[in-house]
Parts: C-alpha cells; structure tokens; sequence
C-alpha cells in the first residue's frame, strides 16, 4: 500500500487519473502494488489480446513513454514541469 501512495502522491497528482489502464497479460500487473492502485484511482483494467500485434506495439511504446517520464521526473523531482520539452 505504501508504494501505491508514493505513486498517488508524485505522479497521478500531477499527471492526473487515468479512466481504464491497458495491460497485457503479464503476471506482474496482479501485484499488490497494481491492486492498491487500480482501486484508488476506480480506474478499470483491460488486458490486450495475447498476441496482438498492433496492441503490443501500441502497449510497448507506452511503456517507454512512461519510462521517460518517469526518469525526467526522477531526476528533476517537483520541478519536472520546468523541464518538460
């Protein structure tokens, strides 16, 4: 529960909620950390079909996005608007 009020707290208050959240079929979105936090955010969970390509792809770059942000945020703490490009 304590990592799911990290995330709250430091990315979804300044990113804002997502409404439904698509993951593939990887075991690791069943953690207790993902649980926590699909329940407070009331955000839906969707998973891609298994083997999809163009959902993969799609869910891939995401991730890579969300990555990005999260290392810019990372390393600029609460300033990380300042340093949006």
């Amino acid at each position: 529960m304590h990592t799911a009020l990290l995330f709250w707290n430091n990315i979804i208050s300044t990113c804002g909620v997502p409404k439904i959240i698509i993951n593939d079929r990887d075991t690791k979105f069943t953690f207790e950390f993902w649980t926590n936090l699909y329940d407070m955010l009331d955000t839906k969970i969707a998973f891609s079909t298994a083997y999809h390509a163009q959902t993969d792809g799609l869910a891939e770059r995401m991730i890579q996005t969300m990555e990005d942000i999260l290392r810019r945020f990372c390393a600029y703490g609460m300033e990380y608007k300042d340093h949006e490009g």
